[in-house]
């Protein structure tokens, strides 16, 4: 929806630049029209301005908020294989209870709690459940005084930072007042430049604007594409995860042949 009125707004503006310029075309003097145009040129120019600036920040601003959520999604993956591998260091049935929880708390997130990503992010209580177990196993380490205790409880830290950035990312950095302020600003530049288009335009006059136009209303469509980086077209997807999810199962299955994960393909407890 607000892609859609975007491009209204724009096309809009566009429109009613051109119509006023065409008035103005059959009303205008011919001995005062020069000066007219010279002083249409001059209000342009600081429109311009502003609205380039406007667009350049929030295009870096939505740009970072992306890249901490992808720096974020890859950090967690990379941590609960850390902590898979540090609990294999770990004596029994802790070692074994570890890492079936590593393995189920990876399907959780890459099924139960990644598709809430795209609603603007909410923790699922499915993977909580696993990373609450992984503090109660980490409890009987630290009371037999065991030397992974240290490694696997900031492997798990580190995972919840990430988780908790990943989440927080998810909601919009952009507020909608600095958005929809930055769309009117694009849309009175469009119509500014249509209603100063000189009285000698020519085709390329009319091509060039509809170009700017165009260009616009693609960088406020990029913008609002990328500050929702959990859906959209270019999404941050749960591959990462999902291979996590498969590699320490496969590992699990190898390491604990006699054991039976504690949880379905989508890490909901059995």
């Amino acid at each position: 929806m607000t892609m859609i009125l975007t491009v209204v707004i724009i096309a809009a503006a566009l429109a009613v630049g051109l119509f006023a310029n065409q008035v103005r075309r059959r009303r205008r003097a011919a001995d005062g029209g020069d000066g007219e145009e010279a002083s249409v040129s001059d209000l342009v120019s600081p429109l311009e301005t502003l609205a380039v600036l406007l667009v350049a920040f929030v295009i870096v601003l939505a740009a970072e908020s992306y890249g901490a959520a992808s720096t974020a999604v890859e950090a967690e993956a990379g941590r609960v294989d850390q902590l898979y591998e540090v609990a294999d260091y770990a004596p029994e049935p802790q070692r074994e209870r570890l890492q079936a929880a590593a393995v189920c708390y990876a399907r959780a997130i890459q099924a139960v709690e990644w598709p809430l990503m795209a609603d603007g992010g909410e923790k699922s209580p499915v993977a909580s459940v696993w990373s609450s177990d992984f503090r109660t196993h980490f409890k009987e380490l630290a009371h037999r005084d065991d030397p992974t205790f240290a490694l696997l409880v900031g492997a798990d830290d580190d995972r919840s930072k990430a988780r908790q950035t990943r989440i927080s990312e998810a909601t919009p950095a952009i507020p909608p007042s600095v958005y929809w302020f930055m769309v009117v600003a694009l849309a009175a530049t469009v119509g500014a430049f249509a209603f100063g288009l000189p009285r000698d335009r020519g085709p390329s006059h009319l091509t060039l604007l509809c170009v700017l136009a165009v260009l616009f209303t693609g960088s406020l469509l990029l913008i609002e594409d990328i500050d929702t980086p959990f859906s959209g077209q270019i999404k941050i997807t749960s591959e990462t995860m999902a291979q996590t999810a498969e590699d320490i199962s496969e590992d699990y299955a190898t390491d604990h042949p006699d054991h039976t994960l504690p949880c379905d393909a989508n890490g909901n407890r059995t």
